[in-house]
């Protein structure tokens, strides 16, 4: 496998010192391998990638304009997309192996714009015997204003 790609210059040093979360750290993580969101084979994916912080996970997040709604903003389609994903991998983080989806709820606040440099945070509200609760929420990462927030709930794959 080779190297991930470099981060966007716009993200400075801020994930200079946090650990990244691959996909491939769970057990399971191989079925995941051309996941449109996470998959670094998918070769129209959103290929996000995952850094744990003292919170949970934060994602740099940068939406190609091919993925436009309205002008010069992200299709909620896609925000709703990055979201799961980074939600996904706080709840991996907290099972300690790969989950799925059960639930996603998303709240859109702002337009997304596209071309430019956010954030996806997500971290673990509570986790049960068979699920993770999380919350996370999508952010411009120059000026901090959340433009989207998500709550979820995810179920740990059995290996």
């Amino acid at each position: 496998m080779s190297a991930p790609p470099e981060l966007p210059a716009a993200f400075g040093d801020f994930f200079a010192g946090l650990e990244e979360q691959r996909y491939t750290d769970q057990p399971g993580g191989d079925r995941f391998r051309r996941c449109f969101g996470c998959g670094p084979e998918h070769p129209e994916g959103l290929h996000v990638r995952f850094f744990r912080d003292a919170d949970g996970i934060v994602a740099p997040v940068v939406i190609p304009r091919r993925f436009e709604g309205p002008p010069g903003a992200a299709h909620g389609g896609i925000v709703a997309a990055y979201l799961d994903e980074v939600l996904g991998a706080a709840a991996a983080r907290a099972a300690g192996r790969a989950t799925v989806t059960g639930e996603l709820s998303v709240q859109y606040r702002l337009p997304a714009p596209t071309e430019t440099a956010l954030l996806a945070r997500g971290r673990a509200v509570a986790v049960h015997a068979r699920y993770v609760e999380v919350e996370g929420a999508l952010e411009e990462f120059a000026t901090r204003r959340v433009v989207a927030t998500a709550r979820g709930r995810f179920f740990p794959l059995r290996v």
